[in-house]
């Protein structure tokens, strides 16, 4: 027995240390995120804007099924990478789609991540309490 291979187009997202790695598969406009309903997994419905935006923006919201494995951070920074990633996997599916994709901003990785704690502080930068007597 022999199966039809559905093709499949691969991305990957980032996001502070959020990373989410995205397949776009032809189909009705299902997206599943870590094995679970879009709505039950950004309860948020501005997160769930944002992960659609890519599609809606291409108008490809019904062509594609999407299935995202997304790991690492918190809602947002992970909601921003399932976005970058369905923007790099769109890009792989149709090169055509790269002006309108590159002008929204969706195929740029955001490189602003938190700063690390330096020792002698108590954060990042605040300073400990400076007495002068």
């Amino acid at each position: 027995m022999e199966e039809s291979k559905v093709q499949e187009f691969l991305g990957t997202g980032r996001r502070k240390t959020a990373v989410a790695r995205v397949r776009l598969a032809q189909g009705s406009g299902k997206v599943l995120v870590n094995g679970r309903p879009l709505e039950n997994y950004f309860l948020v419905e501005d997160l769930r804007a944002v992960v659609v935006q890519p599609l809606a923006r291409t108008e490809n919201l019904a062509k594609f099924d999407v299935r995202v494995n997304v790991k690492g951070g918190g809602p947002s920074g992970q909601a921003e990478a399932v976005r970058h990633g369905i923007a790099r996997a769109l890009l792989v599916a149709d090169i055509n789609l790269r002006p309108i994709l590159k002008a929204e901003g969706f195929l740029t990785r955001d490189p602003r991540m938190r700063e690390r704690k330096k020792y002698g502080q108590p954060g990042a930068r605040k300073r400990f309490q400076y007495s002068k007597r």
